[in-house]
């Protein structure tokens, strides 16, 4: 399994509008950017991520999971070059986790979001992720594996 964050503005697509997709979940549609569409590539059903507020509240805030591998976005009209995911909620982080936390904390320094944080689908290290999960009151395990069954 591999981790990844997922930025996007409030007004946008909130974390609460994520959430009321419910299990079906929602493709993450709109990324206009090779990097992040490549990244999105190499996901697999399963993978979690984070769901971070940009611009307004700049902090994980809740937890996702790809629900369907990449293809073709359908916000894309006819252009065959721009690929998405689909992501489902799967649990609120009960404190977010600032931009300005993670910039603090030294073990956070080499994070992608902290060098990059432009790119709105970005790669997690397991590490980063785990101790992101602490700083927001999650217990890591109950959220990095997917359910048994």
């Amino acid at each position: 399994m591999r981790y990844w964050l997922f930025k996007s503005e409030p007004f946008k697509w909130s974390w609460e509008r994520q959430k009321a997709a419910g299990e079906k979940g929602q493709e993450w549609d709109g990324v206009r950017n090779y990097q992040a569409r490549n990244f999105m590539r190499e996901m697999a059903v399963g993978d979690r991520g984070f769901f971070y507020h940009s611009n307004e509240g700049k902090a994980v805030v809740g937890i996702v999971e790809v629900a369907a591998p990449a293809h073709p976005d359908s916000t894309a009209k006819d252009d065959p070059r721009w690929e998405c995911v689909d992501l489902r909620a799967v649990a609120d982080v009960p404190q977010p986790v600032t931009l300005d936390a993670i910039k603090a904390e030294p073990r956070l320094k080499d994070m992608v979001l902290v060098n990059n944080s432009r790119l709105s689908v970005q790669p997690v290290a397991e590490a980063e992720f785990r101790l992101i999960c602490t700083l927001g009151g999650l217990d890591p395990q109950t959220v990095m594996a997917p359910p048994a069954g």
